[in-house]
């Protein structure tokens, strides 16, 4: 067994987070406890942090450090398009330059033009369109399902 307080890898932890993703599908796990356990995931730098998120689910599908890094599972590639800090970043944004434009417009005591649509509008179409399209960096998306 790996030793708990040695530093885990990427690929470590996109193993962890594809378990998480057979617990939840099998039932074991609420979307709820999913999405947390999944952060907590990605956040971990040890191999003993990834070992708690794990360890109240059936053994069998325990994992072990990966060696060789494997094509990212269809879940992976979602989660790698919803990077919520990006789209935290957007939402921050956009909350101040529209608190900027209605103190303007109190101000003024008249409704200025929506100046703020140019700020945020733009950034949130490209998080889009990386999160349906993606980019080189990442590879293909999974091919969808044909029926």
């Amino acid at each position: 067994m790996t030793e708990p307080h040695l530093r885990a890898a990427d690929a470590d932890r996109t193993a962890v987070a594809t378990t998480l993703g057979e617990h939840m599908a099998a039932g074991r796990l609420t979307v709820a406890e999913y999405e947390d356990r999944l952060n907590r995931a990605y956040s971990s730098k040890t191999y003993g942090e990834l070992a708690e998120l794990t360890a109240d689910l059936p053994p069998g599908t325990a994992v072990a450090p990966v060696a060789a890094e494997r094509a990212p599972e269809p879940s992976a590639w979602w989660h790698a398009r919803l990077d919520a800090s990006e789209w935290r970043d957007w939402a921050g944004t956009a909350v101040i330059v529209i608190g900027i434009w209605a103190v303007m417009s109190l101000a003024t005591q008249e409704f200025l033009y929506f100046w703020p649509i140019w700020v945020f509008g733009p950034w949130g179409a490209v998080l889009l369109a990386q999160m349906f399209f993606g980019n080189d960096e990442e590879g293909d998306p999974p091919a969808l399902p044909s029926h």
